[in-house]
């Protein structure tokens, strides 16, 4: 099966509305690494013309919360995973073009997994770059309220 037939398994719930808003579209997806693209569009821009930063931020929380998730799953250590904490740094500003960001871990536990997104314009320079701390949600765990059950 070629690369432009593989068919890409990720958690249900993904990509969440707001990663559809946004545009983001997920091309690999697995418990080592999970890559994104989303073409910029006026909808991306801050009043100076130039993709917002909570853009990048959002794109770094998804890819880094996919790749936590699928790995939690994969070793049987939760049921999935949230974002605890995202820093997420501006490199260099862009107003059009595509963008790809790419998500790796930098440290997996049973409880908690640290994950690293660098997000990189069509030239292949550094735009932005962050890391999520993510927390593995066990079957049961009242997350905003409600019982988290799980997710395959």
């Amino acid at each position: 099966m070629g690369m432009s037939e593989t068919k890409i398994s990720i958690p249900e719930g993904f990509p969440s509305p707001w990663d559809a808003q946004a545009g983001l579209r997920i091309v690999e997806a697995s418990a080592e690494r999970v890559v994104a693209e989303y073409v910029i569009e006026e909808k991306h821009h801050q009043p100076y013309g130039i993709v917002h930063g909570g853009v990048h931020c959002s794109a770094v929380e998804t890819v880094c919360s996919i790749g936590a998730g699928m790995s939690a799953l994969e070793r049987g250590t939760a049921s999935g995973a949230v974002g605890l904490e995202n820093q997420t740094s501006f490199v260099r500003a862009v107003r059009s073009g595509k963008v790809r960001v790419v998500a790796t871990p930098l440290a997996r536990g049973s409880r908690t997994q640290l994950w690293q997104a660098e997000a990189r314009d069509e030239e292949g320079r550094l735009i932005a770059h962050g890391k999520v701390r993510a927390l593995c949600l066990q079957d049961g765990t009242v997350l905003a309220g409600k019982n988290f059950e799980g997710r395959e």
